[in-house]
């Protein structure tokens, strides 16, 4: 049985800055391309029975600049959609509701058909992600590259925990984690390893 190991892209500027981002495209800044090319020696030697991506630009330029080759889009890799709290940080929104709490109340609707979503939708596309998953792990390592909030989801479902207890797993960009097995239970291996 492989391992799943997942990459948080490199730094954005609302990465960076602290502004929800889901729908914006934002590009690596200069240090987050520094942060992408810094992965691949950890992910050099490796070989994966499957490497998945989201579908943002952030997340594929992360995957080419840390030497993943074959990697395939992957729509439900897309970050939590946070609807109305689009680039706006969490500091921002508590000026209006001083009690929201994303792995709570997630993303309310936003303008132009921008939906949010609630932990439990995050849940059920991270759910979707490791029955696809499932499938290549007994052939080798499986490789996800995409965003915070949503691969913190992954974790929580992959450990058989609710969505909203992604919270418990702080997630750095430009990053590797390691999800493996002990005694036939999903674990966490390594977590925020940095070249």
């Amino acid at each position: 049985m492989g391992d799943l190991l997942l990459v948080r892209h490199g730094e954005t500027e609302w990465s960076r800055s602290g502004q929800h981002t889901s729908f914006t495209d934002l590009p690596l800044t200069p240090n987050g391309e520094e942060q992408a090319k810094s992965l691949a020696p950890l992910l050099a030697g490796r070989s994966f029975a499957l490497v998945l991506t989201s579908p943002l630009g952030r997340a594929v330029r992360t995957a080419e600049l840390a030497g993943v080759a074959g990697t395939v889009r992957d729509a439900d890799l897309h970050e939590w959609y946070y609807g109305a709290y689009e680039g706006v940080t969490s500091e921002e929104i508590h000026r209006t509701r001083p009690d929201w709490d994303l792995w709570t109340d997630g993303g309310p609707p936003g303008p132009d058909g921008k939906p949010g979503e609630s932990p439990e939708e995050v849940g059920e596309r991270a759910d979707r992600v490791l029955s696809r998953v499932a499938g290549a792990l007994p052939e080798g390592d499986v490789l996800l590259v995409a965003h915070g909030h949503f691969l913190r989801v992954l974790t929580a479902r992959r450990l058989g925990l609710p969505p909203s207890e992604g919270r418990l797993f702080r997630l750095e960009t430009g990053t590797v984690c390691r999800l493996s097995t002990e005694h036939g239970r999903p674990v966490i291996a390594e977590w925020n390893t940095r070249a």
